[in-house]
Order: structure tokens, then sequence, then C-alpha cells
């Protein structure tokens, strides 16, 4: 009797070890995706993930030996325990799934389709171990799966199989870009790159440019060969004059490729800075790489730079085709802003260059935007647009979806900073929230990707807060921790610094506290993977 309960209880098993393995495949799965695909980006993640829950996996694996001892001293009893123990853990973890709110979530795209089968296969494959060798008792298995590890381990055996294959297919789709690319003989191509502002600047310049020309530019942040590939391939028509393109880079080699491939005529550098430290190593490294946009330019190509960032400054070029520069506070350079004036309606300021000086008027907020908009009138010059045009363009400039956005929600007033923060636009931030009426929120979960020196940029963020907002919301107690202690050391009044673990809980304050002359600035928002 109890060999035939056992041999019923193998395929019940078999279903419920699968069910349990749905909930954390699908999250290693979205945090390999939010890692860019790259297996060295997942691999630390991974391993800063273990560090914070060790003592969640030495649980688990208690729990699940004293279970074992459980079902191997009262045999089938025991069985029918672990069987109903699978089940409530599979049921709940799948429930909890459904309402789990996620910052950015999981795309199942058709590089993501061929990972999930091959997940599928390995999971089955493990699964059907742990059944056959069900005597040994999976209750450590299934309680190491629970915590996401042996899961992660699976993924990673996945990653190691695909890559070779993803890559051959990127380099399939890239040459058919090229192609597509050659086929456009008399396109005006312009590559932007930058730490930061090249989304902004790509969106300016594609309004302004619009005024004259047929323009495609790369959506989104579509900034990697096969971004940049798609919208090639899906959206690039012969009526198209000008291709903009954006070009992100997270370690060396990545603008040198993307240059060589799209091989644009101009060429933008927006800004350098420590970005990306985890990845580049050195500042130096930054340096060389975002340069690579200038260097790799035709002869009779146009750099536009801007002068106000030291490191591009002082950088010595290696190419001799024309350089156009642009400034706020550097003197010397060919299209520089003054008199920039803020207010809750947008900005206004002059353009100085060697044809005179013109008033510009604009909805969008910050120096940096600002900034974006001299590089957009700096390629719309070279291109011989007129200023008539080119006032007329950045008046009817939108604003950029979480890039120092005004918004009002039930009433209050927002200024949506959310997409990514760094340290320098976390400063133009705080300038733009220091100029605002009434009282002055910040919500932030504080800044990442800025390998070991993220946490004194994060406590000088908090120290540089001190005179700007009158609260301050931090949104997650360990991430948010040095731009506490950096509040503390200014000498901020701590009673006016709230922390919460959610984005949610931080706006429920807000909407609670806050009246309709207040502002409050939303800098940064996290993805999955980073929020703790």
């Amino acid at each position: 009797m109890n060999e035939f309960i056992t041999l019923m209880i193998r395929p019940l098993l078999f279903i419920g070890l699968c069910l349990m393995f749905y909930v954390p495949g699908k999250h290693a799965l979205h945090m390999y995706q939010q890692n860019r695909y790259e297996l060295g980006r997942y691999l630390q993640w991974f391993s800063a993930s273990l560090r914070t829950s060790f003592f969640a996996i030495i649980r688990s694996l208690i729990l699940g030996l004293v279970l074992s001892l459980i079902i191997t001293y009262f045999e089938v009893p025991g069985q029918l325990l672990t069987l109903v123990l699978i089940y409530v853990f599979a049921f709940f973890s799948i429930q909890h799934e459904k309402h789990k709110p996620y910052i950015k979530p999981l795309k199942v795209t058709a590089r993501v389709k061929r990972q999930i089968i091959l997940m599928v296969l390995l999971t089955l494959v493990l699964v059907y171990f742990m059944v056959v060798h069900y005597s040994l008792s999976p209750m450590p298995f299934i309680a190491l799966m629970y915590e996401n590890s042996i899961v992660h381990l699976i993924l990673i055996l996945m990653a190691v199989i695909t890559e070779p294959i993803e890559a051959f297919i990127k380099l399939f789709y890239i040459s058919l870009a090229k192609r597509e690319l050659r086929r456009h003989h008399n396109l005006i191509k312009i590559g932007i790159t930058g730490s930061y502002g090249k989304t902004s600047s790509k969106n300016i310049l594609n309004e302004i440019l619009s005024e004259e020309y047929y323009v495609l530019a790369t959506p989104a942040s579509f900034n990697t060969p096969m971004g940049i590939t798609i919208t090639i391939r899906e959206q690039l028509k012969n009526l198209h004059e000008i291709f903009i393109v954006e070009m992100g880079a997270d370690k060396l080699g990545d603008i040198n490729s993307l240059t060589k491939f799209v091989k644009p005529q101009y060429g933008v550098v927006t800004s350098i800075g420590p970005q990306h430290l985890a990845t580049f190593k050195t500042i130096n490294n930054i340096i060389k790489e975002k340069m690579k946009m200038i260097e790799n330019l035709p002869p009779d190509g146009v750099g536009i730079l801007n002068f106000d960032n030291e490191y591009i400054r002082n950088y010595q070029i290696q190419n001799t085709c024309r350089i156009l520069t642009i400034g706020i506070t550097s003197q010397d350079v060919d299209f520089r802003a003054t008199d920039i004036a803020y207010t809750p309606e947008g900005s206004e300021f002059f353009i100085v260059s060697a044809d005179g000086s013109y008033p510009f008027k604009t909805r969008l907020l910050g120096k940096h935007n600002v900034s974006n908009i001299l590089v957009a009138v700096a390629v719309g010059r070279a291109l011989r647009l007129s200023w008539d045009k080119l006032q007329k363009a950045v008046t009817n400039v939108n604003y950029i979806e979480h890039r120092l956005q005004l918004k009002k929600i039930n009433g209050l007033t927002f200024i949506d900073n959310a997409f990514n923060s760094n340290p320098e636009g976390s400063k133009m931030s705080l300038e733009v929230l220091k100029m605002m009426p009434g009282k002055r929120y910040i919500i932030t979960p504080g800044m990442i990707d800025l390998g070991s020196k993220q946490k004194m940029y994060n406590t000088e963020f908090g120290k540089a807060m001190n005179g700007c907002a009158d609260v301050v919301i931090l949104v997650g107690k360990t991430q948010t921790r040095p731009i506490y202690e950096g509040l503390k050391e200014s000498g901020f009044d701590m009673d006016k610094v709230f922390v919460f673990s959610s984005v949610k809980e931080a706006f429920a304050y807000v909407h609670q506290h806050a009246s309709s002359k207040d502002t409050i600035l939303l800098e940064n928002d996290l993805p999955d993977a980073f929020s703790h």
C-alpha cells in the first residue's frame, strides 16, 4: 500500500515542483533582462543578492533539513506533508506574483522566448532528477529553490549556452542593418553620446531639425547595437533625410563599435562623468570611449562638444574635423547661453554666437536642458537653419518624459526627473527645486551604478539637499543610508527626513502633507534589480 501511494505521489510531486519553479524562474529572467542580458553584470548582481539574502538561505536550509527528518521518520505521512507544502508554497508565490508591482516589467521578446524554452528544459531535467531520487528528500532543494538560488544557477547555465547563439543572431541582423544604411547614400547621420543628457539632446534635436527636414531618431533609449538595428530595419524609409542615433556605452569598445557601425558625419558629446564605473573602472576609460564619437568622424565631419564639461574641454582630440563648442559657464565657445531664468512655466535665456545674441524661451527646466538646446542649435546652424526657425522650434519643444518634466497630479506640482539620476544631473535638479515656490519636497532612492564611488556620490547628494529642499523622502533604507548620513553631516533638520520602503508609501505621505503651493521633485526611479 505504501509503495502504491509513493508511486502516485511522484507525478504530483513533479507537477508541484514545476509550479514552484515558475515565479523564481520568471524573477531570475527578469533580473537577467534588467542587467542587459550580460552575464558579467548579472553575476555581479547575483553575488550582491546572495550576500543580502545569506541568512534567508541558511534559514531555509535549516527548515528543509528539519522537514527532511520528519519525512524520513514518518514515511508516507511525511511524503504527503512534502506534497502539501510544495503546493502551498507554489500557490502563495504565484498569487503574490500576480499582485506584485514592477517598475520595469519583464518584456517577453523573441530573445526572451528562446531563453524561456531552454530554462524550461533545464528545469524539467532538474525536477526529474529530484523526483527520481525522491528517497533523498527534496526539501533542502525546495527550500533553496524558494529563495531563488537554484533557479539563478539554472539561468547562469542557460546564459552560457545561449550567449554564443545570441551573438551570432545579433551579428546577422547588424549586417542587414549596415546593408540598409549603405543603400541610403545621401542620409545625414548624427551620433550622440554622453554620460548623461544624450536622450534629451536627441529628442530636442529631433524636434528642432524636423522644422526643416524629414528626421528619424532612435526611439526611447534604443542606444545599443540591437536597438539601433531594429530602428534601421523597421523605421528607416527613403523619405528620411536625417538619422539621429543615440549611442550608449557602459564598457570600453561600445562607442568605437557603434560609430563604425553607423558612420555618422556629425558627432555630439553632451557630457562625461562618473557613470558605469562598475564596468568602466576609471574615469579615463570613460573619457577615451566617449571621445571616440569625435575621433571616428570623417575629416569633413562636424563635432559638437560641451565645453562646460572639464573632461571634454581638456581632451586632446585626434581628428582634424570641424569642431563647434557650446557652453553656459565657458566663455570662449561658439554658442553660449546667458541670462538664464527659471519659472514654473519654463526657462528663458539668450544664445550668443558670432552672428549675435538671440532670445529663446522653452517650457523645459534646468541648465542641462539649456545645454541640450545649445547642442541642437549648434547642429541646426551647421545645417544652415535660420535663427527664426530655431527660436520657434525651441519654443515648441515638448517635455521629455521623466526628465525634469513639470506635472500636475491630483492638484500637486511635481518635477518628474525619475528616468535616471547621476552626480551632475542631481545637482541641476536641486538647483531647479531651490528656485521653486512653496515648501520643497524631494523623493529619491538615490543613485546607482557608480562603482566604488557610489557611497561617496550619494553622501554628497545628501549634503547638497540642504538649502534646496525642505522635506526629504528617501525610498529604501539600505540604498539611501549614504544620503541620510550626508543630510545629517550638512546640518539638515532630520525631523524633516522620512525613510519609506516603497515609492507607494512615499507618494501617500506627500499626498497627505503637501499643498497645491508646494513643489515635489521625483529624483530617479530604480529598476527592480537595484531596489532594496
